[in-house]
């Protein structure tokens, strides 16, 4: 299970999101770009070095899902020059958290390629990447401090320590082909849904309070979870013209996913897999088609979309507009497969 977003980017999300902000207008459009702004301006300082790093793992951007949530989760935006910049400053915080995660993330596979560019870890080596990692996580809390708001640094803070659980996890189930479904979706909702649902809690706490908040939060782990899971369907359905990197990386890397669960249930050779056995590329290309011959891709498709609905369902009273902008955002999660 890596990272969401290590390959390349996944152009139907990005489309998606670029099509979320059109819908949802002008004043949207403008806090995304505040981000934007306020994000190139904390890639620098600490050095050259750092500065370079932590400035091309910004640019190299991703769909800026997150961030959207936070702005989306909060409602009505650009009425309220306070809750705008405490939107702004949670949007940035989220996001550099995530590109945070990555980095780190890139150092404990070794991964050589993100988004098609060379990763920290690749191009400068283990120490570099951390420290960059570290750059972006301390600016992230350094953001959100300087509001004021305790129970935004709280809100973070608690993601960002999921974050950090699920990848235990991850780690101590590493080469295990026996790890159950609950184990593995607990890790989902530490390692993806937690942030997510951190983005639609900070939305929400920024546009006053809000007995939503629960509710929202909720509907952004739900929403995390599928992302996740479609996430790891794509590394084993590929292909890499698409994601960015060879398909079964996950299985290279020792990592059991949703797909492989569910194939060994109807393959009892794939129950025995020893997985420290796949000898590069073309050992994971072969297991992969094993998995797909099961139908288990179908099926953990299935239960990726059911998530969504559940996500949709998570949704409480709200605006009719804002209403149709979230499932918009829960469509496009979906769209990233297709």
């Amino acid at each position: 299970m890596t990272a969401p977003g290590a390959g390349a980017p996944h152009a139907s999300s990005a489309v998606a999101v670029e099509a979320v902000v059109r819908t949802a207008g002008p004043a949207v459009a403008a806090l995304m770009e505040r981000v934007e702004q306020r994000l190139s301006q904390l890639a620098v300082g600490h050095g050259p070095a750092l500065a370079r790093h932590a400035r091309a793992t910004i640019a190299a951007g991703g769909k800026r899902l997150r961030p959207l949530l936070v702005l989306l989760a909060a409602g009505e935006a650009g009425v309220d020059d306070d809750a705008d910049r405490r939107l702004v400053r949670a949007a940035v915080a989220v996001e550099l958290v995530h590109s945070a995660s990555l980095v780190h993330d890139d150092v404990l596979d070794g991964a050589p390629l993100r988004r098609g560019a060379p990763t920290v870890v690749a191009e400068a080596g283990r120490i570099a990447a951390t420290a960059t990692g570290d750059l972006l996580f301390s600016r992230a809390f350094a953001e959100l401090a300087a509001g004021g708001e305790p129970d935004d640094v709280r809100t973070l803070s608690s993601a960002a320590s999921a974050l950090a659980e699920g990848e235990l996890l991850q780690r101590a189930d590493a080469w295990n082909a026996g790890v159950d479904l609950d184990r593995y979706l607990h890790r989902c909702e530490l390692k993806t849904g937690s942030l997510f649902e951190a983005a639609c809690r900070l939305g929400a706490l920024a546009s006053g309070p809000s007995a939503r908040a629960d509710a929202l939060a909720a509907f952004g782990r739900r929403i995390g979870l599928a992302f996740q899971l479609l996430d790891d369907v794509l590394d084993i359905a590929g292909p890499p013209s698409r994601t960015g990197k060879a398909r079964g990386t996950d299985l290279l890397d020792g990592t059991v996913t949703l797909p492989l669960i569910l194939a060994r249930e109807r393959d009892p050779a794939l129950a025995t897999l020893d997985l420290r056995a796949l000898d590069g590329a073309a050992d994971a290309e072969a297991v992969c088609e094993r998995i797909a011959a099961t139908g288990a891709l179908a099926t953990a498709k299935s239960r990726a979309l059911a998530v969504v609905e559940e996500a949709r369902d998570r949704l409480p009273d709200l605006p009719q507009r804002q209403r149709h902008l979230l499932e918009l955002v829960a469509a496009g999660v979906v769209e990233r497969y297709a």
